[in-house]
């Protein structure tokens, strides 16, 4: 007579314990949604809902004074059409290129710098100043210092034998001169982004290459770089993002002047829409900056593999 095994019971209370956990969450869901719906609530009117109808009004012809006439692809093809939209992307894409260039190489080596030389908290504190006050102020400030003919810097420049630059008001220097403008005002911060992920990096590795007999410029591109990698793409993404929108700089020094060499693709949105009651050729002109940015970041994220750290 055969006899059947006893089958493996859990221990007592098993039961019991799961379902309290699963009731705890439950109970926890609650209090948990209340304490997003603030923001739930702030992302759906004040992003969500506007987006939705920016891509809506892209398909219309709109203006304050009247409602939304739809007109389906009529503003698209106008835009592949429209000289000033490619010079504005053109100059948008020069402002990108220089800004981050600069900004990227300045604020590595004030990281580094700050890594290396000093960690003080003043210093750091100095660092982001210019990055606390409000982009118009800077801007204000600049545009009188870049003046040509009472500017100090001009002043400086005559006081060592050199002619004066129109910085602002000549077609070669005015992209350059907001470049410069606005990675005087960032690049403290970038900096300091890039300190934090240079924290990041145990100190044993510099440790063993110093053994090794690796040289500071060896140690920063074998060592350094590779394991900032996922700090420098989101510091790229933010910035490059972030250069995309330049607006404020351009409205406060050269109104996207002389001729169209600083007019760049935000403020020319701003001109179609405010300036010309062109809303709908203007939520257009969004929607493909929009797909641009999200084009520029998808980049990113995969060639410079964001999700992958040489830590691990």
């Amino acid at each position: 007579m055969s006899t059947v095994p006893d089958v493996a019971r859990p221990p007592a209370g098993t039961k019991s314990k799961a379902g309290r956990s699963r009731r705890s969450s439950v109970g926890e869901l609650g209090p948990a949604l209340v304490f997003i719906a603030p923001a739930t609530l702030g992302f759906a009117v004040f992003f969500l809902w506007p987006t939705i109808r920016g891509l809506y009004l892209s398909f219309t012809d709109y203006s304050l004074f009247g409602s939304p006439t739809f007109t389906g692809l009529d503003n698209y093809r106008q835009l592949v059409q429209d000289e000033v939209f490619w010079n504005a992307l053109k100059v948008t894409v020069e402002y990108v290129v220089i800004n981050i260039g600069l900004q990227t190489i300045i604020a590595l080596a004030l990281a580094n710098l700050m890594y290396r030389v000093t960690k003080s908290a003043f210093v750091r504190g100095a660092l982001m100043l210019p990055y606390l006050i409000a982009n118009v102020v800077v801007a204000l400030v600049w545009l009188w210092m870049l003046d040509f003919q009472i500017g100090i810097v001009n002043q400086m420049l005559e006081w060592v034998g050199i002619d004066k630059v129109a910085w602002l008001g000549s077609e070669e220097w005015a992209i350059p001169s907001i470049a410069f403008i606005n990675v005087w005002r960032h690049v403290g911060y970038t900096a300091l982004l890039i300190f934090a992920g240079l924290q990041t990096i145990p100190a044993t590795i510099y440790e063993a290459a110093a053994v090794d007999g690796s040289s500071e410029w060896r140690t920063f591109w074998r060592i350094t770089m590779p394991l900032l990698r996922p700090v420098m793409v989101l510091v790229l993404v933010l910035t490059i993002i972030g250069s995309f929108q330049i607006f404020d700089t351009v409205a406060v020094t050269t109104k996207g002047g002389p001729v169209n060499a600083s007019r760049v693709l935000q403020y020319y949105i701003y001109e179609q829409a405010f300036g010309r009651s062109h809303f709908g050729y203007g939520a257009a002109l969004s929607a493909v900056l929009f797909l641009i940015l999200a084009g520029v970041a998808f980049a990113q994220l995969k060639l410079l593999r964001a999700g992958e750290s040489d830590l691990a």
